[in-house]
């Protein structure tokens, strides 16, 4: 079984047909790429998949269970987390405790404990601390935890919303153009922290990327999408060489 089957999933906004019979599936702990020109769709189907958008037609399963239509809370306790195109960050709290937001999902305390501050409390928050600060280190964000998020530099702020959306323990993490903005440099270190990431968490990453030769990087299987359709899927290579692909959007790059 997929860890994520999407069947025949559609949407339209009044008489505009967003995304048409979209048929994907994601295997465990696999690397994926999502592409396509500018208004192909791709940010519409990671709004479809995280549940801020019902689709209209069609069916999203996750680890076989129907997930079509659920609100973006029960979708990340499902199992699925994601960032976005724009980042979106607690500013004004520091680095440690944005990346503690995440980790709410998995440790929990009454409103009571909390309020009281019982030794429950303490050793729970004690706990996110350390689990917070190991994701920190993996993207060498740990020497900035305490400082505002709004202080860091435009991609170590791409990188710790990756840290926040990890912390969820996600099966299934979607990257909305993650080296967006970022110098090659950067984005060179943000692929290998990927990889790192797909490795040690064995999570389903899929990304959209306009960047190829980041996408070819890292990317073990990549769909291609025009126009709402996917028009192809495949390895780097084969999709580098479809003459679809290449008129729709390699060709203008």
């Amino acid at each position: 079984m997929a860890l994520l089957e999407v069947m025949n999933v559609g949407i339209a906004f009044g008489g505009l047909q967003a995304v048409s019979q979209l048929d994907m599936k994601l295997e465990a702990g696999e690397l994926y790429a999502l592409i396509g020109p500018n208004g192909a769709g791709k940010t519409t189907v990671f709004n479809m998949l995280t549940g801020v958008y019902r689709p209209t037609e069609g069916d999203i399963f996750l680890d076989g269970k129907n997930i079509t239509g659920k609100s973006p809370t029960v979708i990340n306790q499902a199992g699925v987390a994601r960032t976005f195109q724009n980042i979106r960050l607690f500013d004004k709290l520091s680095v440690l405790d944005n990346v503690k937001i995440g980790l709410h999902n998995q440790i929990r305390y009454s409103m009571f404990t909390g309020i009281l501050r019982l030794p429950s409390f303490r050793e729970k928050e004690a706990d996110m601390d350390f689990e917070a600060m190991k994701l920190l280190a993996l993207f060498d964000l740990d020497k900035e935890a305490h400082l505002p998020a709004s202080s860091l530099p435009y991609g170590k702020q791409r990188k710790l919303e990756i840290a926040r959306a990890l912390a969820t323990q996600p099966k299934l993490l979607l990257l909305d153009e993650p080296a967006a903005g970022m110098n090659p440099s950067e984005s060179e270190e943000l692929m290998h922290t990927i990889k790192q990431v797909q490795k040690q968490f064995g999570v389903a990453i899929l990304l959209i990327e306009h960047d190829m030769n980041f996408v070819m990087g890292i990317c073990e299987h990549i769909f291609v999408l025009d126009y709402g359709r996917i028009i192809a899927q495949g390895n780097g290579e084969s999709i580098r060489n479809n003459p679809k692909v290449i008129a729709a959007y390699l060709g203008g790059e």
